[in-house]
């Protein structure tokens, strides 16, 4: 009789991200909005100076910064940036460095 070893799941690093706008440069085209793949773009009801609406950031938890939106924006009005996962630490990491004195070499003349 074979048993089956059971492993528990990996915990999945999260990837998440920030998105920068600049919505005086922004002519509301939606290409951020139609193109962002986990959807958390969404146009907001104020106006720009140039009476367009720009977007904001709907859901910034769900945000992975693919950047997918800076690059389908033609204004350049606004781009993604990744932000890793701190890492826990672990006893290893805990353990402080050991500091090296250097000596100084010195010329006798």
């Amino acid at each position: 009789m074979a048993t089956e070893q059971t492993k528990e799941p990996a915990a999945t690093k999260k990837v998440r991200g920030i998105v920068f706008i600049d919505p005086d440069r922004c002519k509301g085209c939606g290409f951020c909005v139609a193109f962002c793949p986990p959807q958390v773009l969404a146009f907001s009801e104020e106006f720009n100076p140039h009476g367009y609406h720009p977007p904001y950031l709907a859901d910034p938890e769900r945000c992975t910064g693919c950047d997918l939106c800076g690059l389908y924006c033609p204004d350049f009005a606004i781009f993604a940036i990744m932000v890793k996962p701190e890492k826990k630490p672990t006893e290893k990491a805990e353990e402080k460095p050991v500091e090296v004195e250097k000596e100084t070499a010195t010329r006798e003349g």
